[in-house]
């Protein structure tokens, strides 16, 4: 069949594939077992016997799906396979093992000659030691080509335009090697040296080899004399031996006599790759040339077999060729692209692993395990236990009545300020405020969450002044009257919970003049709004009027507003005050490089850019009750590019920390609006991470945090100190007590209101009054697994405890 969607018996029936590594041969393989009138052809440019590579890891899901595409494949390579379920760490001169995990390994080459040799058995022509023809002439003789040519794709590069591909090369270094040393877990080696953090990922793949790889930051690679040795031009599929011995040198204590082997091996820096289209007409992309993922969450063959998988069934089960390429990615991608998260958030641990080097064993290998963000507390709890006990029995401070309690109930004092757990309810606007005043909704929504558990609920944002406001329906602070009616709110709570309250004041600069937000969360110019300031005559979008770029005499005003309102913040009777400096508002436009093009004494350098923070900052300081603390909200990055950089981001943090805030609640992004920010749960966690590490202030975790897995993961873990829970508050205003009664917990930290305390545990669903019968999973003279399995060779039998 061609291009132009003829229909073929079972889509496509002469296929070319490009490239015979696991993943081209794989789909080779299924498609002509599927349809064994097809003529199949493979070109490979290597030998058939060219031995590339050392091992590979698999997760069940991959296995369980090799296992009914195609049975004698999954037979041949399970016979083979090294499993275990422990992983250590090696760390601070100390062994922490977790188990529960599960893993299969085999030597990549074995898994290729078993492919190569099934489609021998089903009749696939694999030509080795033949490059393909180019790519256009293929996609003109056959009806589909299968590009599996690896993460430097030439036929990627052909169709450019159409795949639109994304190259993220690291810089990390990583060189792949192998030992004779049989490891009995997968192991993870962090070692501190005088040139900065060494690290290696080691797992065993037969009862012979371990695959060994080791990993330095850039700056750490060069002063540990490895760009010195590397400088040497090597030839395709020379090793660098110079490398190779210094490694053993360095890591010798890990290899216990035991040599390194190399195959081609030299310093590569890992790039990430990604398309916005994986099929160009009757040309589709599988493995590395689609995608790659970073090799510290698994093997890139991993999801190059799920793609052959995949692919081979959507040609069976779409008539056309083109709905079988739709149905492919379609299916493929959503998994891709969970993983690629999974993996950045992994790469980016491992590029900034000196942040974590001050922790005890513990701790670091918790926050190890939990980079990903795919492994979580509770996972790692229910594979076990006891690893994370121990971690938690070693989790900061034992503070009175918190003993055993989850991380999230653990107390915490700020400034003056006792809070009872870790849970914060951030700012959450709710546009119903009439002439600034808050309204029925707001009193409402602050009484429910103030009595829903957390240990410190916020109000919405709050205008300084009427010109300060996002929209006509924020509430302010710069009126009697209002300072009124918010008096009269937090009275009102303060008859129901002693629960902490703060409020965020703002001025919203040039996002100000807005209509409420729609559906889409975005606000719009008012037709007839009011004159905005910014730091620049910058509008938020083209089109938008642009706002007057403030005057050293209106700046001075906008200070002297914001220490008045925290006056009658104080009167009202409020406990912490919060101030907006990020996602946009006034005093954000004037710190982003990207909104601030001022030449003056506010623009320009860091120092410069900083001014205004500092001087609102240090007004509001010097009115502000010193008992009681400040927060303060900055957007870490503006995922633009040419906006705020990590160490500036830090240094923000620092200078903020020494003037006076009590914790940062680091936040990012909102800054402009063609930014591009990476979406995903937590996804905004490492700048409060980097942050807290950096300046050693308090900080407060934001952004896509909604279940208490995800919050008692980033504390434990060290990556914040406290966890802010916006939308999902919405949802459930008893979220922290709801997640208190999920989890068991009945201690201080969750304190349920009398009139409720009936509520306090979780309701039964169905089935909870059926009893299993004996001999089923979790009853009398059922056979648990294992928690512990080491691998070890003799007779491939495992160990296990």
């Amino acid at each position: 069949m061609s291009a132009d969607g003829r229909r073929v018996s079972g889509a496509a029936r002469r296929i070319a594939v490009i490239g015979a590594g696991p993943g081209g041969l794989y789909f080779a393989a299924l498609a002509k077992k599927a349809a064994p009138e097809r003529e199949i052809t493979v070109w490979e440019r290597d030998a058939r016997d060219h031995a590339f590579g050392f091992g590979v890891v698999f997760s069940d899901e991959t296995l369980d799906g090799i296992a009914q595409a195609d049975p004698p494949v999954f037979a041949a390579l399970s016979a083979e396979f090294a499993r275990w379920s422990d992983i250590d760490v090696r760390y601070a001169g100390r062994v922490r093992t977790c188990g529960g995990h599960g893993f299969a390994a085999l030597d990549r080459n074995r898994l290729r000659a078993i492919l190569q040799q099934r489609c021998a058995e089903l009749g696939v022509d694999v030509r080795y030691r033949t490059p393909a023809p180019p790519v256009g002439r293929l996609a003109d003789g056959y009806d589909l080509v299968v590009a599996a040519d690896g993460v430097r794709s030439a036929t990627r590069a052909a169709y450019r335009d159409s795949f639109r591909p994304e190259l993220d090369e690291r810089h990390g270094r990583y060189i792949w090697l192998a030992t004779d040393k049989v490891f009995e877990a997968f192991t993870f080696v962090v070692e501190q040296h005088e040139f900065g953090a060494l690290q290696v990922h080691a797992y065993p793949y037969s009862d012979r080899r371990s695959t060994f790889i080791v990993e330095l930051a850039e700056e750490a690679w060069r002063k540990a004399g490895f760009e010195a040795l590397s400088e040497a031009e090597l030839a395709k599929g020379e090793s660098d031996l110079a490398s190779v011995r210094r490694c053993e040198q360095l890591l010798a204590g890990h290899l216990d006599g035991h040599r390194l082997i190399p195959n081609g091996s030299r310093w590569i820096r890992f790039t990430t790759v990604r398309n916005a289209r994986w099929h160009h007409r009757n040309v589709v992309l599988l493995g590395d040339a689609a995608h790659t993922a970073h090799f510290s969450i698994g093997s890139g063959t991993k999801l190059a077999l799920e793609d052959a998988v995949a692919l081979a069934a959507a040609l069976d089960e779409q008539p056309l060729l083109e709905g079988a390429l739709t149905a492919y990615e379609a299916q493929r991608r959503p998994v891709v692209e969970s993983a690629q998260r999974a993996a950045q958030a992994s790469l980016e641990w491992f590029e900034t692993v000196e942040r974590h080097t001050g922790q005890d064993a513990g701790q670091f290998a918790f926050n190890l395990l939990t980079r990903s963000r795919r492994v979580t507390y509770g996972n790692l709890r229910a594979r076990d236990a006891a690893f994370v006990e121990a971690v938690e029995e070693s989790y900061e401070e034992s503070f009175d009545g918190s003993v055993g309690a989850p991380p999230m109930f653990r107390p915490l004092r700020l400034g003056g300020l006792e809070l009872r757990n870790r849970i914060v309810v951030p700012p959450l606007a709710t546009f119903t405020a009439e002439d600034g005043l808050p309204s029925g909704f707001d009193r409402a929504q602050l009484g429910a969450q103030a009595l829903g558990g957390a240990a410190l609920v916020f109000t919405g944002m709050t205008a300084v002044s009427a010109r300060g406001r996002a929209t006509e329906r924020c509430p302010g602070l710069w009126t009697d009257a209002q300072e009124a009616a918010w008096r009269s709110l937090v009275q009102s709570v303060r008859a129901l919970t002693d629960t902490p309250l703060g409020i965020q004041l703002t001025h919203a600069g040039r996002r100000a003049a807005s209509t409420v937000p729609g559906p889409d969360g975005i606000g719009r110019p008012l037709a007839d709004g009011w004159p905005t300031l910014a730091a620049s005559p910058l509008p938020w979008v083209a089109g938008s009027p642009p706002p007057c770029a403030a005057t050293e005499a209106e700046l001075a005003e906008v200070t002297a507003d914001f220490a008045a309102t925290a006056v009658r913040a104080d009167r009202a009777g409020f406990d912490v005050l919060g101030l907006q400096f990020g996602h946009g508002h006034l005093v954000s436009g004037f710190l982003s490089p990207l909104t601030n093009h001022r030449a003056d004494g506010y623009g320009g350098p860091l120092e410069h850019r900083l001014r205004l923070a500092l001087e609102v900052l240090a007004a509001v300081r010097a009115v502000w009750p010193a008992g009681k603390p400040v927060v303060v909200r900055i957007s870490a990055a503006d995922w633009a590019p040419g906006g705020t950089t990590e160490a500036e981001a830090v240094a923000i943090a620092r200078a903020l920390a020494e003037a006076g805030a009590d914790a940062l609640d680091v936040s990012t992004g909102e800054v402009v609006a063609h930014q591009r920010p990476p979406y995903g749960r937590g996804y905004q966690v490492p700048f409060a991470d980097l942050i807290r590490h950096a300046v050693g202030v308090p900080t407060i975790a934001v952004g896509a945090i909604s279940g208490h897995d995800d919050a008692n993961s980033v504390l434990l873990a060290g990556r914040a100190d406290l966890v802010a829970v916006g939308r999902a508050q919405l949802y459930d205003p008893l979220w922290t007590l709801h997640a208190a009664a999920e989890l068991g917990y009945t201690g201080p930290g969750a304190r349920w209101p009398e009139p409720w305390r009936a509520g306090s545990r979780k309701p039964p669903g169905p089935g909870a009054d059926r009893a299993a019968p004996r001999g089923s999973a979790g009853r009398p003279g059922a056979a648990a697994a294992p928690v512990h399995r080491r691998w070890l060779p003799d007779g491939h039998h495992p160990r296990t405890d």
